[in-house]
């Protein structure tokens, strides 16, 4: 059964600005330790892919909250959901902490999609309710 759906838009150039005014701190902000380690790496490669990663997971992380029906309030952090690609390279959510814990208390399983294009990352994120075990 689904519990919820978010989606969120991100303008690329809004995260280009942020990382111009507050450097590295902006994506600290944002990423958990999985991502930052990517982040850091496509930046120092390719900056406008770095720029891109950073937009979808800001968004990817809109649409979670969207679609757990929390917005931005205890317990989701961005901190504590970071957006991971699986060795297919399908995106996946991975949680931390409290916001990990009432997830699970509450049998809640996500799915979410990812994608850019020139100015702008979309996400679209659909979070069910488990009536048996994954």
């Amino acid at each position: 059964m689904i519990f919820g759906i978010g989606t969120d838009v991100c303008d690329i150039r809004r995260i280009r600005r942020s990382v111009e005014r507050h450097g590295e701190r902006f994506a600290e902000r944002i990423l958990g330790p999985q991502e930052m380690a990517v982040w850091r790496a496509r930046s120092a490669r390719w900056p406008e892919r770095g720029l891109r990663y950073l937009a979808t997971r800001f968004s990817a992380k809109e649409s979670f909250s969207k679609a757990i029906g929390l917005g931005m309030v205890s317990p989701m952090a961005w901190s504590l959901c970071e957006i991971v690609n699986q060795p297919s390279g399908q995106p996946a959510i991975v949680l931390h902490g409290a916001l990990k814990e009432w997830f699970e208390a509450r049998r809640l399983h996500a799915h979410i999609t990812v994608t850019d294009e020139t100015d702008y990352a979309a996400t679209f994120v659909v979070v069910e309710h488990l009536t048996t075990p994954p």
